[in-house]
């Protein structure tokens, strides 16, 4: 990734770090060493080490005393703790989106959508992650609660670790990754025509079917 030289060293070290993390270059389980993440990183102690604070506060990092810092495990018990957060956090967003005008932001998950869609073609994972996040970056934004968004900040930047793995492996014999990427897709496009029309029950239905369908491939994945 390249640096933004217009950013605080601090948040384009969070930012990388965040990646190696998401895309397990970093494996759960790693301890970071500060000194090697300035070599790798090019970036001095302080922003190196504000980073692993912010990437601490938002349980991509744990802090072991004397020890410096771990990337946090994936265990079963984190891993449904995180789903059901998901859940009752994005239903909330539903709840709230449906009654009061979107604005932009119907456009900005349109758009995200279009740029998972592009990944999913040019076989990009990285790509379609990040597409992805930024799709339900948006989708958050919608219900106009800073703590609902602060929040599923927080939840996503561990599910997008686990969509990493979604989209990255066969892992369900009923469903190929194809039809897995195209499940997405349509599930996206049709959480935007529900905030649309303003229909809530649908809106969280299709919501739920498509937690559901994630969580599934991430139960799958682990037990294989």
């Amino acid at each position: 990734m390249p640096q933004d030289t217009k950013q605080p060293l601090a948040v384009t070290a969070y930012q990388l770090i965040y990646r190696n993390i998401m895309t397990l270059k970093y494996e759960p389980g790693q301890r970071l060493e500060e000194k090697q993440l300035m070599e790798q990183l090019g970036i001095g102690r302080t922003p190196v080490r504000e980073a692993l604070m912010h990437l601490s506060a938002d349980f991509m990092v744990e802090s072991q005393h004397n020890k410096g810092f771990i990337v946090r495990p994936i265990t079963l018990q984190n891993t449904k703790a995180s789903f059901a957060a998901l859940k009752i956090l994005e239903l909330g967003v539903a709840e709230l989106a449906v009654r009061q005008d979107p604005g932009g932001l119907i456009d900005d998950m349109s758009a995200a959508n279009e740029e998972v869609k592009t990944a999913i073609r040019n076989e990009d994972v990285l790509a379609m992650v990040e597409a992805n996040s930024d799709f339900h970056s948006a989708f958050a934004s919608t219900c106009r609660n800073d703590y609902i968004i602060q929040s599923l900040h927080k939840v996503r930047c561990e599910t997008n670790r686990l969509a990493y793995l979604s989209f990255n492996n066969e892992v369900d014999p009923l469903r190929s990754l194809p039809e897995h990427y195209e499940s997405v897709t349509q599930h996206h496009d049709t959480i935007i025509d529900f905030i649309r029309r303003r229909e809530e029950e649908p809106l969280k239905r299709t919501l739920i079917e498509h937690i559901q369908a994630f969580q599934n491939r991430i139960l799958l994945f682990m037990a294989s």
